[in-house]
């Protein structure tokens, strides 16, 4: 395992009798043992293959929408949003459901900030800037809106058990007047390119959450710049891998994972934990595109023989969301609403797609052989892809 010469930061003692942690600037000194690099192997070898058979794949600019939603509401699941996969895309069809329009509204927010925070960095670096336009458009009217979105913390944050304080909680980050160096070192460590990249967001992960810069929304923001790190860095061009699936599905042992860096300078078990989570969701992702694209692809053929092309169009639409309405399907294949009915009812005919729910008018339908794909269990052990 890596084993850290050295401390990952130091205890500030604060007025109010409290103690709070302030991290030491990254990156620490790493041992390259072969652990680490079998992790990092593994890791590099099955995030390239993703990248690389990903790219070819017919349509991953479509699968990223469905992906991208699927990573929203994971990451935000971690801090206890409701929501599932399949609500916010009934939604986005035109759908109604029964959750929380706060829920919903939550996941709606982080598939915003990382929309922008994708197209931002075509002219902006991932920087403390971008971290606060992220932060401003992930807290948008949602709950925990008093936490100042898009701004930087200026009083003390704790993490604990419900009803804890100050004195007797399980972590205190930085106090406000030691913030603005430790996001200013973090900042700087962003941009270095001595180490290989994976270990280098694997190590920026950590610190951000142990800077715990925002009053809320910390968790969120930290896993939205995993993937805005691959993008910027080409490795991940079209954003298919997400790691809240892993972290979700791993929860005791990441959060362990983190406080063992704070507490005991563990960085070899936490480094360890987040390169095979790098590759395992590599792997799951390409999996999934793989079994998705042979679905469309078996489809497509099933459609070929119809004189009109809206039903073949209406494929391309499922891959992006599975579900569908007819307003929907006519406004995005542009024909007008009795066209995309007959191309809806002749996607039903061919057990393609089928209607949910016991709605009269405005029928939704669903593709549940590509939802039942997006929706299985993250895979958190190595497997064939």
């Amino acid at each position: 395992m890596v084993e850290l010469r050295g401390a990952a930061g130091t205890k500030v003692s604060c007025p109010g009798e409290y103690t709070a942690f302030k991290p030491y600037p990254l990156p620490p000194k790493l041992d390259w043992t072969p652990e680490l690099v079998c992790a990092l192997s593994d890791a590099d070898r099955m995030i390239g293959r993703l990248a690389g058979e990903g790219g070819r794949l017919p349509n991953p600019h479509l699968l990223m929408r469905p992906f991208l939603r699927r990573e929203a509401v994971l990451s935000s699941k971690i801090e206890g949003t409701q929501a599932t996969l399949g609500e916010l895309l009934a939604v986005e069809a035109g759908a109604t459901v029964e959750r929380s329009p706060d829920d919903l509204r939550e996941v709606g927010n982080y598939v915003a900030a990382l929309e922008h925070g994708i197209k931002r960095l075509n002219k902006l670096p991932l920087s403390l800037r971008l971290v606060r336009e992220l932060h401003q458009k992930l807290m948008k009217g949602v709950r925990g809106e008093h936490a100042t979105p898009g701004e930087f913390r200026r009083s003390q944050n704790w993490i604990g058990a419900p009803g804890c304080t100050l004195r007797n909680a399980a972590y205190v980050p930085p106090p406000p007047a030691e913030l603005m160096e430790c996001l200013g070192e973090w900042e700087k460590f962003l941009h270095q390119k001595e180490l290989p990249p994976l270990v280098q967001i694997g190590l920026a992960h950590y610190q951000f959450e142990a800077i715990h810069p925002f009053l809320d929304g910390n968790g969120r923001v930290g896993r939205l710049l995993i993937t805005l790190f691959l993008a910027e860095r080409s490795i991940m061009p079209t954003p298919l891998l997400y790691l809240s699936a892993f972290f979700e599905a791993t929860r005791r042992d990441y959060y362990d994972r983190l406080r063992g860096v704070s507490e005991r300078s563990e960085w070899g078990a936490w480094l360890h934990y987040f390169l095979n989570g790098v590759a395992r969701q590599s792997e799951d992702a390409l999996s999934r595109a793989q079994r998705i694209n042979s679905l469309l692809a078996r489809w497509r053929l099933a459609v070929a023989d119809i004189p009109s092309k809206s039903p073949l169009l209406l494929l391309d639409m499922l891959a992006a969301n599975p579900f569908l309405t007819v307003n929907k399907a006519a406004a995005g294949l542009g024909v007008a609403f009795t066209t995309a009915q007959r191309a809806v009812e002749r996607l039903e005919k061919l057990s393609i797609v089928r209607k949910v729910g016991q709605a009269r008018r405005d029928r939704v339908y669903c593709a549940k052989a590509v939802m039942d794909i997006l929706e299985e269990p993250a895979k958190v052990a190595p497997g064939a892809a």
